[in-house]
């Protein structure tokens, strides 16, 4: 269960790399001329004739970006106070090892470092230009993270005098 989940991670992890070389990729591509000859500047080109639409800017710490990750932050606590919950209950970690659930300070430290890790790369996001995937970013962590915490919540618990373990 474990390999199938951290295989899971890891094919999610390349695709959101390829997405983002992809666009980066489109984009200086865009801006080349086709042939591998020097453009003639007296030539008209098309596409620079026409004028070029200005894409809505916006400043990081806007209003929408606030709120997104303070449902990132609130949802990580709730991950947090899930876990614990579920380890009260008998049940066990499926993601992270029993030594870094079992120490509250470490655990805490984690969740703030996940917190504070989608912050950074939304900034990164948005430096270069990549408004859309900077919010869907932190879109898709916190909902991640509710279903996570939810699934917590519902899982039954486990008493050792029976068989079944409710998974």
């Amino acid at each position: 269960m474990r390999q199938n989940m951290r295989k899971l991670v890891l094919v999610f992890a390349l695709l959101f790399c390829g997405c983002i070389g992809a666009q980066a990729q489109f984009t200086s591509t865009v801006n080349e001329p086709s042939s591998g000859l020097p453009a003639d500047p007296g030539a008209s080109n098309p596409a620079m004739d026409t004028p070029q639409e200005d894409l809505p800017t916006h400043t990081f710490w806007d209003k929408e970006n606030v709120l997104l990750f303070s449902g990132v932050a609130v949802f990580r606590a709730l991950d947090y106070t899930s876990t614990k919950n579920m380890l009260a209950r008998g049940r066990g970690e499926i993601l992270l090892p029993d030594d870094v659930v079992d120490n509250s300070a470490g655990f805490a430290a984690l969740e703030a470092a996940a917190t504070a890790t989608s912050i950074g790369i939304s900034y990164v996001l948005h430096r270069t230009g990549h408004h859309k995937l900077e919010r869907w970013l932190s879109i898709t962590h916190l909902s991640v993270t509710a279903f996570g915490a939810a699934r917590n919540y519902a899982l039954k618990s486990y008493h050792p005098g029976t068989n079944s373990r409710g998974i």
